[in-house]
């Protein structure tokens, strides 16, 4: 809020207390999401305004400067006007000092000062440099050592949001709203508001808890914090931009909220139009981008003319030329191409291929349908999928895939459409380079700042989601070749065509990635009983976060019931189940060794033996791997050079 500047005796000569940002409760304060607040937005340091003196004012005038009052406006104690020129000032104004040259550009500095510009109801921290403003500054507080030169207008009219409360409909793009943006929304949370849309109470509370944060936020001024830079850019209105931040060229922001942390900043580029959106730390929308009702979170990239509407993407997700509609791209979401239409659909770990297009309508009943990728999915350059589908975890889909399927019994699979069929290779993309290279790049490729990330993110590719998948896989497989007989050519599962070959070899990558996953655990563990009963049954993914599903029951639970004071309180329920993972798998793995095994109880001997089952699992699928990227070498794809480098790194 803006504290009224208040007039106070002191001496001879009036003061003035300088207007601040300060925070409805103590909770702004806080570096991460708790209730009430969290944010960036912080009180500046408390000065002592005075009045204009007689001689100031002369020296304005012969500046070309004009005041509606110049009793309103108000200025630091070492206040000097030499550098105040062209200026009109309406409203109340409070200027800070002009001492210091700033940097406009690399090695180009330019002292700091007020030119050219119409100011109205605004302060000024110190040591900024504003120049050549077409039309006004209105309603803003802006923090020390800015520099914002050749733009047209900077504004906060009345009841402006900021982005924050904005409620949005992701997947279903007919739906009345599922998703509430503000400052601080992570993945995970997310993933939680839209993972049962039939749960009315669940989606009620979540909306509610999101929309008393984001309206605790909202204030009649805008601000913009210390050592901003917006330059050449045309219209910034109802728009919070945090410390460091960057606008160069933008066309327009509107009720936006640019939430760079510190060291960590947001930067808007050349011809950029963003609406309704929130732009999180360390990510860019860049050359003619177009954002309306988006979320941008954690070191993302939006770029070249990419346009998006009503859609989320979270941590080190890449968008390029395509565009998205009522999307939920999680954590490195990637797609690069002009022809790309990601919409209705949810991703995560995903890359998509030239021509990729999801369809919500093939209906009469509008675009209602939507899909989920499971995390790791990607789609080959002409892909079609039309919704409603789910694709299991790391597959990869190819053709037009009309069908409908449901493959996550089936995961790490092929997925082919072929006219009104869908064709299934089961496991093939376990024994791939494409898989190796994937799942080794993704954790060193996290860009955020490691004191300050916000989505939960778990790495691991075999994990109790995973293996649930591939194990329910080997039992469809086992049961369908049992019932198919020798001279079957074809098998079905769901609608889904398979061939005895890829049957029998999906059993044994199945049966491989069960091993590895048990002989990877047990290098960390020794035959003990699990320090908790959750991670047994099924597991979730909650954009990025795993956890068991008996866990995420009972956080609904809880927020169903009004038994959480906030959505703070949501996310820490969440980092504390990530806190717990290894316990959670320890217990899942202790479960499914007894099943593998077909043993009530487990001894040394046992353990011993899985240990020795999952190397020899990993030596093979080392193998695997070395076969496939010689097999693109033979192909040409690939020197001679590049795959000596990968073999040399493969262990």
């Amino acid at each position: 809020m803006l504290l009224p500047t208040r007039r106070m005796s002191k001496g001879k000569a009036p003061y003035y207390i300088r207007a601040s940002i300060i925070p409805k409760n103590k909770a702004f304060q806080a570096p991460s999401l708790r209730e009430g607040g969290g944010g960036w937005i912080k009180t500046t340091t408390m000065y002592d305004y005075r009045q204009l003196t007689d001689d100031e004012i002369i020296t304005l005038e012969e500046n070309g400067c004009t005041a509606e009052d110049w009793t309103c406006v108000n200025v630091a104690d070492d206040f000097k006007p030499a550098y105040i020129k062209d200026v009109r000032f309406c409203g109340t104004v409070n200027l800070g000092v002009f001492e210091k040259s700033i940097e406009v550009t690399q090695g180009f500095h330019m002292h700091s000062g007020v030119r050219n510009a119409t100011l109205r109801n605004a302060t000024i921290g110190d040591n900024c440099l504003i120049e050549n403003v077409g039309n006004y500054i209105n309603n803003y507080i802006i923090g020390e050592e800015c520099c914002i030169r050749n733009v047209c207008t900077i504004e906060t009219t009345a009841e402006a949001t900021f982005g924050e409360g904005n409620t949005i409909s992701v997947l279903n793009e007919a739906g009345s709203g599922n998703v509430v943006l503000f400052r601080g929304l992570t993945s995970n949370l997310a993933a939680l508001m839209v993972s049962s849309p039939e749960d009315k109470e669940l989606t009620a509370a979540l909306k509610a808890m999101a929309k008393d944060y984001a309206d605790s936020r909202h204030a009649d001024t805008g601000t913009i914090g210390d050592y901003v830079r917006i330059i050449n850019t045309t219209e910034i209105t109802n728009t919070n931009i945090a410390d460091n931040c960057e606008v160069n060229g933008a066309c327009r922001l509107s009720d936006c909220t640019l939430a760079a942390e510190a060291d960590d900043s947001v930067y808007i580029g050349s011809g950029v139009i963003c609406e309704n959106s929130i732009i999180a730390d360390g990510s860019s929308v860049l050359n003619s981008a177009k954002l309306f009702n988006c979320y941008v979170g954690e070191a993302s990239q939006i770029t070249n003319g990419f346009t998006a509407e009503s859609s989320l993407f979270f941590a080190n997700t890449y968008m390029a030329n395509g565009e998205a509609c009522a999307a939920f791209c999680g954590p490195f979401s990637a797609s690069h191409h002009k022809s790309t239409l990601l919409i209705g659909c949810m991703t995560s770990f995903y890359n998509a291929g030239s021509g990729t297009n999801f369809s919500n309508h093939a209906y009469k009943m509008g675009p209602i349908h939507y899909g989920t990728l499971e995390r790791g999915v990607k789609t080959a350059s002409g892909s079609h999928i039309v919704h409603p589908a789910r694709i299991g975890a790391f597959s990869v889909c190819m053709g037009k895939i009309q069908s409908h399927p449901d493959t996550t019994a089936l995961p790490f699979s092929y997925v082919i459409g072929e006219g009104r069929e869908t064709h299934i290779v089961p496991g093939r993309s376990i024994a791939t380079v494409g898989l190796y290279r994937d799942t080794a790049k993704w954790p060193r490729r996290d860009v955020r700042m490691k004191g300050s990330r916000k989505s939960i993110i778990n790495y691991d590719w075999l994990s109790p989601l995973t293996v649930n998948e591939v194990v329910k896989g080997h039992q469809l497989l086992a049961n369908m070749r049992q019932n198919a007989g020798q001279k079957t050519a074809f098998c079905t599962a769901d609608g889904n065509i398979l061939t005895i070959n890829a049957l029998e070899k999906g059993l044994q990558l199945y049966s491989m990635a069960v091993e590895m996953f048990i002989g990877k655990v047990l290098e960390q563990h020794s035959l003990a009983d699990p320090a908790t009963a959750s991670g047994a049954g099924q597991w979730r993914d909650l954009g990025g976060l795993l956890l068991p599903a008996e866990e995420e029951e009972r956080l609904v639970e809880k927020i169903r019931y009004g038994m959480l004071d906030g959505i703070g309180s949501v996310q820490r329920m969440l980092e504390a189940y990530n806190e717990r993972y290894g316990d959670y798998l320890w217990t899942f793995t202790v479960s499914l060794m007894k099943a593998w095994l077909g043993k009530d109880e487990l001894t040394e001997d046992d353990i011993t033996q899985l240990r020795q089952r999952g190397e020899a699992a990993r030596q093979a699928w080392l193998g695997m791997i070395r076969d496939d990227a010689e097999k693109e070498y033979r192909l040409g794809d690939v020197d001679r050079q590049t795959l000596d480098k990968f073999l040399s790194q493969i262990s």
